[in-house]
């Protein structure tokens, strides 16, 4: 008896060890959950019927309040549920939640206009990088109804995501806005001001990306040889053997300049004030060395600092360097940047300079042959209204040289892996429309851009609709490529008027627009800071193919090109205004380009060239570096072209 009671004892411990593990577990009394995009402050599509989900166990009953009042329950299927929320007009602030197991309250919700802002580096380049062309608009960004949530920056190669790791939707403020993408801060301002409507952004944006990666497995089929490249990334072995890899050489690299850099190594390093640098070459900064080095080299310079300037000194402005550099100011590193494109901004330590002499010292690593301190950028000492200068002679010294570094892998660049991992779980929500600030990447390869690009435009549009119920086509607004590198003195060919002219041909898909960019860009730096005018621009543009609003928002565009004699006549859409520069070209039939001579003739412009009897081609603003020179009256540019008869 007692063995039978022990039996029927055992068996009611098991039974009930079941029963409590699976009250436990997550199928039995699994909490409501929702995606990281809907949470307090969220702003929501105005006008579009909304779908909200989440997650909850197989058996439960998720019931959705807005503002107190029951708009209806959901089951989940396979343990996620939603539940439509009716479209609702602009307004806030309103509330939503969630019952079930548990219960969740969302607060401070908007209904607004949603803009996806993406791309690469230019889209994702923050407020803080402008805080010295525009510093009140940092102090002065008190704008509670412009939100941005930004998406964490995971690639997925396996499959689309349907939600984040992080993020959270944060309002503009002086605390905050150093972290919001400068464009779209930007943009949605000029929206704001014009309206008064909450405004949210999705910064969804990641430098060095190239537009493949960008687009889902449907966009690239067409594009085998990239559809191979994302696919080979499924692989975690494969991910972590070259990322392995990638960490080994790099660590070979640096290691071994490191070890073989005199200016660490020696008895005195070379940024100790106890150095005699007195048999160092000169070296003019700004300014890049002559011939390829790769390697590593030092620069020294010794300042004079009355005991005022030592005291209030709180800032080192050294342009930008090719390629990473470490900075010493009286042998105490005060800052270091890895790769060429950052500002040097370098705040001072207390204390750290004083009156007298103060030694600066530089170490400059060089990865592939071109290395310099970039021409036309800030090089000072001391606080924004009171600068030293330090251009001019420094004391030059290489240590170690090297063979060019191989470049890296950049996992994170390959096709497919930047929609699955940060676009796809965007695509549940319906959204005003995309801003995309992207094509620097993809330069090498202009030719192939347009195609990839208008798939991965109509595939965006196939996804919001699919998934967020987007019931109008989604709006597509881009920025042109901005002028960049040395201006060429004679007509010459280029890859980034390739890629502008790509982007142009882009247009032919509908509720697109493009801003032009080739008056806002800077010859030495691949990340301009004037965000503000594209803002401007861009807010233009979504006012007029967004919100159906009568504005002018793109300049003049050709409509015809006539040869009479030995002129090409063009024709435009609008009145034209011609600033001084040298940015048209014509040619014969042999193909050759001249810069022609312009008139001006209220919607047309008359080309010549004394030595082109029969003109027959054109080309604007056909360079890495154009001059803009044609505008409509109202202050916008005219993209650049080129004309080839078929």
């Amino acid at each position: 008896m007692r063995q039978l009671k022990f039996a029927g004892y055992t068996a009611w411990v098991k039974h009930a060890s079941l029963y409590i593990a699976l009250l436990l577990s997550p199928l039995a009394f699994a909490d409501i959950s929702l995606p990281k995009l809907i949470s307090d402050g969220m702003v929501l599509q105005r006008d579009s019927a909304i779908t909200l989900w989440g997650w909850a166990a197989t058996d439960e009953a998720v019931e959705v309040r807005f503002n107190g009042k029951v708009i209806g329950q959901a089951k989940p299927v396979n343990g996620r549920w939603q539940l439509k929320l009716a479209a609702q007009p602009a307004g806030g602030p309103y509330q939503l939640s969630f019952h079930g197991h548990n219960q969740i309250t969302l607060q401070d919700i908007y209904f607004g206009d949603v803009w996806v802002a993406s791309g690469q580096s230019n889209m994702e380049m923050e407020m803080a990088r402008l805080a010295e062309a525009y510093p009140q608009d940092l102090t002065a960004a008190s704008y509670p109804l412009i939100r941005q949530f930004k998406v964490p920056q995971h690639y997925n190669f396996k499959k689309p995501q349907q939600d984040f790791s992080s993020g959270h939707w944060v309002a503009a403020s002086p605390d905050t806005i150093s972290g919001f993408s400068a464009l779209a801060f930007y943009f949605a301002r000029n929206l704001f001001n014009h309206n008064g409507i909450a405004i949210g952004i999705l910064n969804n944006a990641l430098g060095g990306s190239p537009v493949e990666a960008w687009m889902s497995e449907q966009a690239l089929q067409p594009f085998p040889d990239a559809l191979a490249e994302g696919l080979r990334f499924r692989d975690d072995k494969h991910i972590q053997a070259v990322t392995e890899a990638d960490k080994a050489k790099n660590a070979q690299w640096y290691g071994d300049l490191q070890q073989r850099d005199a200016g660490l190594t020696s008895s005195t390093p070379w940024y100790s004030t106890a150095l005699d640098d007195s048999n160092w070459a000169s070296f003019n900064v700004p300014g890049f060395r002559p011939g390829p080095f790769t390697g590593v080299w030092w620069l020294r310079k010794t300042v004079q600092l009355t005991a005022k300037q030592a005291a209030q000194a709180n800032t080192l402005r050294l342009g930008s360097i090719v390629d990473a550099d470490e900075v010493y100011i009286n042998g105490t590193q005060v800052g270091d940047t890895t790769y060429q494109y950052p500002p040097r901004r370098y705040a001072l330590p207390d204390n750290l300079l004083k009156a007298g002499s103060n030694l600066l010292a530089v170490r400059i690593t060089a990865t592939n042959g071109k290395t310099g301190l970039m021409p036309d950028k800030p090089y000072w000492l001391g606080t924004d209204n009171n600068k030293l200068d330090l251009t001019g002679p420094w004391k030059m010294q290489s240590s170690a040289q090297a063979e060019p570094l191989p470049g890296d892998t950049f996992i994170r660049w390959k096709p497919l892996g930047l929609f699955n991992g940060l676009t796809a779980p965007l695509t549940y929500l319906p959204v005003k429309g995309v801003i995309w600030y992207q094509g620097e990447s993809n330069v090498g390869q202009y030719a192939q851009y347009q195609p990839r690009f208008t798939a991965m435009i109509r595939d965006w549009r196939a996804k919001w609709a699919q998934n967020g119920g987007q019931q109008q086509p989604l709006p597509f607004l881009f920025v042109q490529l901005a002028n960049y590198l040395e201006k060429t003195p004679e007509p010459t060919d280029s890859h980034w008027a390739g890629l502008r002219e790509a982007q142009r041909h882009s247009l032919a898909e509908p509720d697109t627009a493009m801003v032009v960019a080739i008056d806002t860009g800077e010859w030495n730096d691949i990340h301009p800071v004037d965000k503000k005018t594209l803002g401007q621009r861009l807010a233009l543009a979504a006012r007029a193919v967004a919100l159906g609003e009568d504005v002018q928002y793109q300049g003049p565009q050709l409509l015809s090109v006539q040869a009479q004699g030995n002129k090409l006549l063009l024709s435009f859409d609008q009145q034209l205004v011609l600033k001084p520069g040298q940015s048209f070209a014509i040619a014969g039939s042999d193909g050759k380009y001249r810069w022609a001579q312009v008139k001006l003739q209220g919607k047309q412009l008359v080309l010549s060239h004394a030595d082109i009897t029969a003109p027959v081609q054109v080309r604007y603003a056909w360079a890495d570096n154009p001059d803009a020179v044609l505008y409509n009256t109202e202050g916008l540019p005219a993209s650049p072209f080129i004309y080839q008869p078929k």
